[in-house]
């Protein structure tokens, strides 16, 4: 199957150690309240407006936060789903204080987010003891942090003693197998790869024997980005699949999408496009630091029934955090008074 791959050793520089695997909640939670910043302020800001003289939430506000929801990226499924479990509140109690419209919402849009699969009670990094490598096959299009995800995702695991391969299987683009490996070599673990236009499938097969005659733990396979042809995405897709198959039976354990979040609504497009190219396990929502369309996260994992495993939030390796809807909520709608 081999079109003569060629192995990184990338032996670890540096020391690990002083990353202690898992940095402290408070540090986490610090992280995501000023990743999502922009996001809150420009929320807070428009429901302010949206409120402003307004004592009672009535068909005005609710209008009026319909139109806040939806230029904050929620998407207007989501928000009309939103809107319409505060309207059964309203009804519900009669009379709701616009300055009860945090909590509120805080509470619907965390019980959405359960409904899409989201569990909170995953670490990320915790995988099931199968005695094989758990295989995770990364998907997304080219410029969303695709690479940077699969390096500091390999960083994680590397970090709480687990023996990671990576599989440069985007063969479209010499930078795309290069960035890999800078990766590889900058956390001192090892990739897989083959000439730029070599078959991506070899490359997988490639990767996954690798890791399992080294009696690896995780597998993380880069594939090319290209969503302008749908059909040779799904073909090529289906076959790094089908060869996954003939080392590793159960391979892939997950299909990562990795989206950019500063994209907003395209984000939701090019989600709906790689689901119907292939079957997507989790997301992972990248660049929210730097923009006010975090609501993005909401509506997506809601539209699509996908969970977001990870949202990235920052330069840091470990600014890629597991994904806990609560307490991205609490982000977002904590803290503040209207």
């Amino acid at each position: 199957m081999s079109g003569g791959w060629m192995y990184s050793k990338n032996n670890t520089k540096g020391n690990m150690g002083i990353f202690s695997s898992l940095f402290s909640k408070k540090e986490k939670k610090e992280t995501l309240d000023s990743g999502l910043q922009k996001t809150k302020v420009g929320i807070f800001s428009k429901i302010a407006r949206a409120i402003a003289g307004k004592d009672k939430v009535d068909d005005e506000v609710l209008d009026n936060l319909e139109d806040v929801l939806i230029t904050s990226d929620v998407g207007v499924d989501t928000t009309l789903e939103i809107i319409h479990r505060i309207e059964d509140r309203v009804a519900k109690d009669k009379y709701v204080n616009t300055s009860e419209l945090n909590e509120i919402l805080r509470e619907e849009i965390g019980a959405l987010l359960t409904k899409s699969g989201n569990d909170d009670g995953h670490d990320g990094f915790t995988l099931p003891d199968t005695g094989r490598p758990y295989v995770i096959m990364v998907v997304g299009v080219n410029g969303v942090g695709k690479t940077t995800t699969i390096g500091k995702l390999a960083y994680q695991f590397k970090a709480i003693g687990k023996k990671v391969y990576l599989g440069a299987a985007d063969t479209f683009r010499a930078a795309a197998i290069e960035q890999l490996d800078i990766w590889g070599e900058r956390i001192g673990v090892p990739v897989i790869k083959q000439q730029m236009g070599s078959d991506p499938a070899s490359v997988a097969f490639d990767t996954i024997s690798a890791a399992k005659a080294a009696g690896a733990d995780v597998v993380i396979i880069d594939t090319a980005g290209r969503l302008h042809n749908k059909v040779n995405l799904m073909n090529e897709l289906s076959k790094i699949k089908n060869v996954m198959h003939k080392v590793v039976p159960e391979a892939p354990d997950e299909v990562l999408l990795v989206l950019d979040g500063s994209t907003g609504q395209n984000a939701y497009e090019q989600a709906k496009q790689f689901i119907k190219a292939t079957e997507v396990t989790a997301l992972a929502v990248t660049k929210l630091d730097g923009t006010a369309k975090g609501g993005v996260v909401i509506g997506i994992s809601n539209l699509l029934k996908v969970p977001v495993k990870y949202i990235g939030l920052g330069e840091k390796m470990t600014d890629l955090q597991p994904f806990n809807s609560k307490e991205f909520v609490d982000s977002l709608f904590g803290g503040s008074k209207l």
